[in-house]
This record gives C-alpha cells, sequence and structure tokens, in this order.
C-alpha cells in the first residue's frame, strides 16, 4: 500500500510539472513540497468524500488555506473523478475553470480564503458549526510556515482551543521558505511544536515527503478524540524533485523553463 502511495505521489508530482508548463504562473515550489500530504489524505482514503456528490453533508471538510501552492490537487480531483480529465489541458485558458490560483468554482475546493491567514479562521467556524449540529465530520486545513507569521492564524489558533475543536485537524507544509527568504530570517518560529503546545494543541510532527509515515500519523490523529485540536508540522522541502528550486530562499517566485520541464519528467520516466 505505501509503495502504491508513494508511486502515487511521484505520479502526481509529474502531473503537477506539466500543469505548469501550461499555465507558468502556477506556483511551482509550493506546489511541490505538499504532494505527498495531498496524495496521503485522498488516495489514503484519510479524507472523506464523495465526488458525485460533493457537498454531502457527511463529508470532511479540507480547507487549502495556502492555495496558490495546491496545484498538485488539481490531476488529484480530476484522477478521483471531480471533473474530466480534460479540464487538465485547458489550465490557465479563457473559459477554464483551473487557474493559476485556485478559484472555490473547483470541484473539490471548499473555499477561497483570498489573503494567506484565513484559512484556519475559515476551517474552526465550519468545526464549530459541525460540532454544534453533532456531526462527526472532520476538518483538515493546510497552511504553509509563512502564513503562521500572519496574525489571524494565532487568533485562531486560541479559539480553537477554547472552543474545544478536536475535530479540526491543522496541517502545516513546514516547507521552510515564504516567498522572498527563508522563513528564519524572516520571523524564526521555532521550536514550533512548543508554541501550539502552549495553546493546549495535541503535536505531531512529521517527514513531509513519506508516505508511510505520514499514512500511520494522519490514520492517528484522525481517530484520536481528546477535546484538543491538533496540528501535524510536516517538514519538507519547497520546489521538491526540482534541484534548482530546493534550498533556493527565492524559489517562491520562480518560473521553471520548457526545457527544464522536459529534461524533469524524462529523468523520472
Amino acid at each position: 500500500m505505501f509503495k502504491l502511495l508513494q508511486q502515487k505521489a511521484d505520479g502526481i508530482r509529474q502531473e503537477t510539472l506539466k500543469l505548469h508548463l501550461l499555465c507558468p504562473e502556477t506556483r511551482i515550489a509550493s506546489s511541490l513540497s505538499c504532494i505527498e500530504i495531498l496524495t496521503v489524505l485522498y488516495y489514503g482514503k484519510i479524507v472523506k468524500f464523495d465526488s458525485k456528490n460533493i457537498f454531502a453533508e457527511d463529508r470532511d471538510r479540507f480547507i487549502i488555506s495556502k492555495g496558490h501552492g495546491s496545484i498538485g490537487m488539481y490531476p488529484i480531483l480530476a484522477d478521483l473523478g471531480f471533473f474530466d480529465k480534460n479540464e487538465l489541458q485547458k489550465i490557465g485558458k479563457e473559459g477554464s475553470f483551473l487557474g493559476g490560483i485556485p478559484d472555490p468554482i473547483i470541484p473539490g475546493y471548499e473555499t477561497i480564503n483570498g489573503s494567506l491567514g484565513n484559512g484556519l479562521g475559515v476551517a474552526c467556524g465550519l468545526a464549530l458549526a459541525l460540532k454544534q449540529k453533532k456531526l462527526t465530520s472532520k476538518v483538515f486545513v493546510l497552511v504553509g510556515d509563512g502564513e503562521l507569521n500572519e496574525g489571524s492564524i494565532w487568533e485562531a489558533v486560541m479559539f480553537a482551543s477554547h472552543h474545544k475543536l478536536d475535530n479540526l485537524i491543522l496541517i502545516i507544509d513546514n516547507n521552510k521558505a515564504s516567498m522572498l527568504d527563508f522563513c528564519r530570517n524572516i520571523i524564526n518560529l521555532e521550536p514550533l511544536e512548543e508554541k501550539f503546545k502552549v495553546f493546549n494543541w495535541e503535536v505531531f510532527r512529521v517527514e513531509g515527503h513519506n508516505c508511510q509515515k505520514l499514512y500511520k500519523l494522519f490514520v492517528k490523529v484522525k481517530n484520536s478524540h481528546d477535546d484538543k485540536s491538533k496540528v501535524i508540522i510536516a517538514d519538507t522541502i519547497k520546489g521538491k524533485g526540482v534541484p534548482r528550486l530546493e534550498n533556493d530562499p527565492l524559489s517562491h517566485i520562480k518560473t521553471l523553463k520548457k526545457d527544464e520541464v522536459e529534461l524533469l519528467l524524462k529523468g523520472s520516466e
């Protein structure tokens, strides 16, 4: 199973690179760091969904706060039947619902969060509403580590703790780089675990490119019931799979050339 998940992640990474070729304005480095996270959530059946009934009341909610960095969701949603695979070839073109930045009109995306830092607050509202309705669905939210500089994130962290939102699971794509530098040079938030523990969250840390470790932890966290919100710090590499982008403090704003992508794809065959 874990080998298949890793193979699927490798395939999604290739498809994401192909989408970048078609639509160069996509944020490729940010999208490559969370491929395994997205793959395990969906193909590992961690997130409960129905691609034929996308607004099913008993579905889990997945809020992607780092929307710009989730282009890898496009091939996943197409493969799972949320929309026709032919739509992938139209990305960035007039009339397509697939753009360089995701929009909530895309089947499978729950919300649009505008400025970074708002996704966790939206997720808190959903989690509280589900609890009040006595529904057992979970709310997953994916944020980038650079987003943690936003005060709105920490307001939501306090809100979740106060309301004991144990149905809320925050996943941090901890790729250690934001738009213009490494995060440690802008605002160093380490030790990150201690900050969430202060607010009475249950904290986990995991290797974010290891499908086996991600799967086992996601299962454990989803089945945990202790009146605490959960945070998973997934240590990742920005631009994973593209040597020129990995460990580049400016990878966030860089675009790959056609010949670069073609060489990468050829090397992964």
